[in-house]
């Protein structure tokens, strides 16, 4: 389904809602077969959510804004009630802080997946009499773009417990490219999505005019190789290339390498869903935190791109800038752009403004349908089990 899903015809969208739904409860399986379907057998941790809970959360996000008319994500919104007796006690994130989730008397799998099912059908009855106005589809592109990133998130919860990944994923390899460096000479860029690039996310409103000036760019990402040169001359040790809180982080972490990688005698090897493999030298270093990116910039006298530069990279057509093996880390904090104003899932992007940064990119577990230059990740700068890697700059 090589469409875009923010220009994507009814029919599409239909087709794109059944794949996403099959590709969510194929990750799940995944989970469920390593006995990790049920909250009490999964490490609490921060970033990742119990995969029962994630299950019936995915599918009653879109029966709020797609069945139960929500324009907004409080707690008051919704014109309808849940299908489920108690589907917002349960699945709503407002009200359920993240601790909680683990603690939940939630139905059996196979209720939940009933309850997929059900609202999947629903769903694609009622956008089969939907026209295509824009505003009547986005509810229905909101609910897929929201799958396809609870997706992306489960595939990282599969590498982070150790789990091994489906077919689809696990067959994926990441190509080496020919590492080099672009120039560019800068000039005034719209920085942003326009009114008329179908759906657009809030922290993409709106296109505005900013001034790049002349870098050059890595035109691939850092790759594991470069990166073991970094770790080899001591880099987890000298507190020089390391921020104040980028010491402050690796101290709790007790680390000399990234999290992932394994010494075996004088060479390294990776964890890679559950298996232990030989570091590929050529591919991109993945898993890796803000702290070490720049620290690594610091080491090679180097830096981050900003997001800016990014995107303009990224949009120039430059057939040697290659981009969607990785999220990248920018040097830029995640901030609204001139005029922010929230959408209607009001928490996407306003909380995280000032404390996450800007990652740009897409990754291989990434779907092609929501894949874009203008998409804007961010995340919390110790983040680590994202598919993050990163590349780097100079004036």
């Amino acid at each position: 389904m090589n469409f875009s899903f923010r220009t994507a015809a009814p029919h599409e969208l239909g087709a794109a809602l059944q794949d996403a739904r099959e590709y969510t409860l194929t990750l799940f399986d995944c989970y469920a077969e390593a006995a990790l379907d049920v909250p009490s057998r999964v490490p609490v941790l921060s970033f990742i959510n119990p995969p029962l809970w994630e299950l019936g959360h995915i599918a009653w996000f879109a029966e709020w804004y797609v069945l139960r008319d929500a324009q907004s994500s409080d707690p008051a919104a919704a014109q309808r009630t849940s299908m489920l007796t108690k589907g917002d006690d349960w699945f709503d994130p407002n009200t359920v802080p993240h601790r909680a989730r683990w603690k939940l008397d939630l139905p059996s799998a196979g209720a939940l997946k009933t309850y997929c099912r059900e609202v999947l059908d629903r769903a694609l009855d009622k956008l089969s009499r939907t026209g295509s106005d824009p505003a009547a589809l986005y509810p229905y592109r909101l609910a897929l773009a929201y799958e396809d990133m609870r997706g992306e998130a489960l595939a990282c919860g599969l590498q982070t417990l150790a789990v091994s990944l489906p077919r689809q994923l696990a067959n994926h390899a990441i190509p080496a490219w020919a590492q080099g460096e672009i120039r560019f000479p800068g000039g005034t860029i719209e920085l942003g999505s326009s009114r008329d690039s179908g759906f657009v996310f809030d922290n993409e409103k709106w296109m505005h005019p900013i001034y790049v000036p002349a870098f050059t760019m890595d035109s691939t990402l850092v790759s594991h190789a470069q990166y073991s040169e970094f770790v080899a001359d001591g880099g987890y040790q000298n507190p020089q290339f390391w921020s104040m809180a980028g010491r402050t982080w690796l101290m709790a972490q007790e680390r000399s390498a990234p999290r992932d990688w394994l010494r075996d005698g004088r060479h390294w090897r990776c964890r890679r869903f559950g298996k232990e493999v030989t570091l590929p030298a050529n591919e991109p270093v993945r898993h890796i935190s803000l702290y070490e990116a720049q620290a690594y910039c610091m080491w090679a006298g180097r830096r981050l791109p900003t997001e800016a530069e990014w995107e303009y990279a990224a949009m120039s057509g430059h057939s040697a800038f290659r981009w969607g093996d990785l999220w990248e880390w920018t040097c830029s904090p995640f901030e609204p752009y001139p005029g922010f104003s929230p959408d209607a899932w009001r928490e996407y992007s306003q909380p995280h403004f000032m404390t996450d940064q800007s990652v740009r990119g897409a990754s291989f577990a990434t779907r092609l349908r929501i894949r874009s230059p203008k998409f804007r990740n961010f995340c919390a700068p110790e983040r680590e089990d994202m598919f993050v890697g990163f590349r780097t700059c100079a004036m």
